[in-house]
């Protein structure tokens, strides 16, 4: 008779098949796809600006990324476990050198404060450091945002000074505890981003602590249920489409690469850079026929 009344079981917490493909263990054309890439205008360089939350993993994205293109542990953005607050106070510029170390990979990453309620980066610095006004080592100051009497307000901005793809850098665990305010600031600079033609991406750290299920198996991420769920909530609050988020797995326990981190950070790593290519395009043609309708 109890039977007849027995909870239903229990839904699986992954899926049947993967609903994103990724080519586990191919690693190394998708990484040579990366060191062959070179923008469509000379000297040109795609400029990758990182942000979010505080303690979302920003410094940790760019080391984890050398990392991946240097083939050993790199460490060269500092990183805070312990603080509450904004380790990173300043406008940074990560250039990474290439193998021959006379030159260096055609893109750029910008480290910059984290958001926060009170004592965060300001949404009208981000804008600023959008459009390129913002110059490499600026203290970032939560009480004022940078003025153009200021020393590094860069007045006049090249095309390599200006961002080319933003990215939010969001920690899995938090994506469904963001303050209404977090979310706010993330619109407003998302606002500015898209009136100004940038294609914007976002990635999800730290997913081995949200979803305990890939610390077994980290080739399961496009089959864990509850991380689809993050993703797809994350998306409905910040309006960033689901194909432009990415999963991944920083490097901050480990002292040795493993190949299933790198097949996500590369994943990532490459969307992102066809994104900036893409936009980098789109304003060449721009430009094409301003001056053929100018002449």
């Amino acid at each position: 008779m109890g039977g007849r009344f027995s909870s239903p079981p229990p839904t699986p917490s992954l899926l049947s098949e993967p609903w994103r493909t990724i080519h586990w263990g191919d690693n190394q054309s998708v990484l040579q796809h990366v060191k062959d890439y070179k923008p469509p205008t000379d000297r040109q360089h795609i400029r990758i600006l990182l942000h979010g939350p505080v303690g979302a993993g920003k410094s940790s994205f760019i080391n984890s990324v050398q990392s991946v293109l240097r083939g050993r542990m790199y460490r060269q953005a500092l990183v805070d476990k312990a603080s509450s607050t904004s380790f990173t106070r300043q406008f940074t510029t990560y250039k990474i050198p290439k193998e021959d170390g006379q030159s260096f990979y055609p893109f750029v990453f910008n480290d910059m404060m984290g958001l926060e309620r009170s004592e965060g980066v300001l949404v009208d610095d981000v804008k600023l450091a959008l459009r390129g006004h913002v110059r490499d080592g600026y203290q970032f100051n939560p009480a004022s945002k940078l003025s153009e009497n200021n020393p590094f307000y860069n007045k006049n901005p090249s095309t390599n000074d200006r961002v080319h793809v933003l990215v939010l850098v969001i920690d899995a665990n938090t994506v469904s505890v963001m303050s209404d305010e977090t979310v706010q600031k993330i619109r407003d600079i998302r606002r500015e981003a898209s009136d100004l033609g940038i294609p914007q991406v976002a990635i999800l750290t730290k997913i081995d602590d949200a979803c305990p299920e890939l610390q077994k198996d980290l080739k399961t991420v496009y089959k864990v249920r509850s991380l689809k769920e993050k993703m797809e909530k994350f998306s409905a609050d910040v309006g960033i489409a689901m194909n432009c988020i990415f999963p991944v797995e920083n490097y901050h326990e480990q002292i040795n690469l493993d190949s299933d981190v790198d097949s996500l950070i590369l994943s990532a790593l490459r969307e992102i850079i066809h994104c900036g290519d893409d936009y980098i395009n789109l304003n060449k043609s721009h430009d094409r026929l301003t001056s053929f309708n100018n002449m």
